[in-house]
């Protein structure tokens, strides 16, 4: 007897689950010469690479003082396993780093120089420049109060970061490195929102300004403050002693490292609530994609959650994502990539 051939008229799609990317040969070799290039600048200036699992805690991200509450509520990919324990994939590495280094905290010589480049995944809409799945430089220099008694961190990070774009072969014109202090920032929504208690939900609206339109965003302002939005931004004298770091910041970026490219942007906030003082974005200035491309700063405090001694760190995150779209953008893939 022969047997019947078996058919399915249901097929499986040959589509990658959206938001995520398959990489042939051709995509592959891009993907590379971007992470060969990120590894080459971050090893000159002496940072080492570390990597940990893509599954974390979930908890981990929910600390109070990390979170950022639209990543925490509306784009982790989390479930529960079998041991009953509720698991996130890696929407971002900071926190993982921080895990690593409280576990160690007594062994490790500081200062630390540590990179990686981790994959994430964050449930959000797809568009240019976002997608569900991301690789991400990540590079912070971590040390203890006498280290960090200065500002030399924050000018080794940022220059590291502005590194890495010239060995990509971007002009000065191309890009804008914005940078801004939440010290700053939030001494001055201290004499601009109605509560001191609200300035987290301010921030948080300001970081989104831009993701929003102008009603939407006046209407949340005017909940937070009796102030106009446009008064509180449009600080005419900076009086405030939360400048000096950002003064000196830019000063030594601009005469010690030659980097003139830098805007003072006194809105720029970075999303994560475990910033503490200098932040900053590398923003891309051509006009067919205007956008911010990475960014980082200082947190000082985010050991504690761990029950350990805080130890004062200065990162940023890179992705590839904008980093291909800023290549091809401005033209700056290697002939053979293209």
């Amino acid at each position: 007897m022969t047997e019947k051939p078996i058919t399915n008229n249901s097929k499986v799609s040959t589509e990658p689950y959206k938001g995520v990317r398959d990489f042939y040969p051709e995509d592959m070799a891009i993907q590379n010469y971007i992470f060969d290039t990120w590894k080459k600048v971050a090893k000159e200036f002496g940072y080492v690479e570390y990597a940990a699992s893509i599954l974390e805690p979930a908890e981990l991200y929910k600390s109070k003082g990390q979170r950022n509450e639209e990543m925490v509520n509306e784009q982790m990919y989390t479930f529960i396993d079998k041991g009953d324990r509720e698991v996130a994939l890696r929407p971002e590495m900071t926190p993982t780093l921080a895990r690593m280094v409280a576990a160690r905290r007594k062994g490790l010589k500081l200062p630390l120089r540590w990179f990686s480049i981790p994959n994430c995944f964050r449930y959000e809409r797809s568009q240019r420049g976002r997608r569900r799945e991301h690789w991400q430089l990540n590079c912070d220099v971590m040390g203890n109060n006498k280290d960090f008694s200065t500002i030399d961190a924050e000018v080794e990070i940022i220059s590291l970061a502005y590194k890495i774009m010239k060995e990509f072969g971007a002009k000065d014109e191309d890009f804008e490195i914005r940078i801004n202090s939440r010290k700053f920032l939030n001494e001055r929504l201290e004499k601009q929102v109605k509560d001191i208690n609200l300035i987290p939900q301010a921030i948080r609206l300001l970081d989104k300004k831009d993701k929003i339109s102008k009603e939407e965003f006046d209407n949340e302002w005017c909940k937070l403050s009796d102030t106009q939005y446009e008064q509180c931004v449009d600080v005419k004298e900076f009086s405030y002693k939360s400048m000096d770091n950002l003064t000196e910041c830019l000063e030594r970026l601009n005469n010690e490292k030659n980097i003139w490219n830098t805007v003072l942007e006194t809105t720029l906030t970075r999303g994560f609530d475990y910033y503490t003082d200098i932040v900053f974005e590398v923003f891309d200035t051509n006009p067919e994609n205007k956008r911010a491309l990475f960014g980082g700063g200082r947190y000082d405090n985010l050991l504690e959650m761990f029950g350990v001694e805080p130890l004062p760190t200065v990162g940023f995150g890179m992705g590839d994502v904008t980093m291909r779209d800023f290549l091809e953008t401005h033209n700056l893939l290697p002939k053979d990539l293209k």
